[in-house]
């Protein structure tokens, strides 16, 4: 079990230069683990429940189930390619506003700096 000794001795060790506020562990655990995973796994799930309504309606030779499972499978494919794409439309958002206001929003551009930080490891 820890103490307060042991938690003090965690926070003495901790990397407050790593441009993280010592927070670089835990962003690059996001931003390389975490990310990717909900990046593809969402889109591919997305597919195939939208695939697997389209083969069941499919088979039941109904057609306006089959139009409806249609529909459905497009706005799954859609919501795919926008899951997808959206951590890189957020991070180059931030990114472009980071560099566009400068030193005034320091909160800002650090965030920008930390995030560069954990995708170059």
């Amino acid at each position: 079990m820890l103490n307060l000794m042991n938690y003090v001795q965690i926070l003495n060790n901790v990397n407050t230069d790593d441009g993280c506020n010592g927070f670089l562990f835990i962003v690059r655990l996001i931003r390389n683990g975490l990310f990717p995973v909900l990046q593809i796994g969402i889109p591919i799930i997305l597919i195939v429940l939208g695939t697997l309504d389209l083969g069941k309606a499919v088979i039941s030779s109904d057609d306006k189930a089959v139009k409806e499972a249609q529909g459905k499978l497009i706005k799954r494919c859609i919501y795919a390619i926008l899951v997808f794409f959206i951590v890189t439309i957020v991070s180059l958002l931030f990114t472009m506003v980071s560099d566009i206001v400068g030193d005034s929003a320091p909160g800002l551009t650090a965030w920008s700096e930390c995030w560069q930080a954990a995708g170059n490891d």
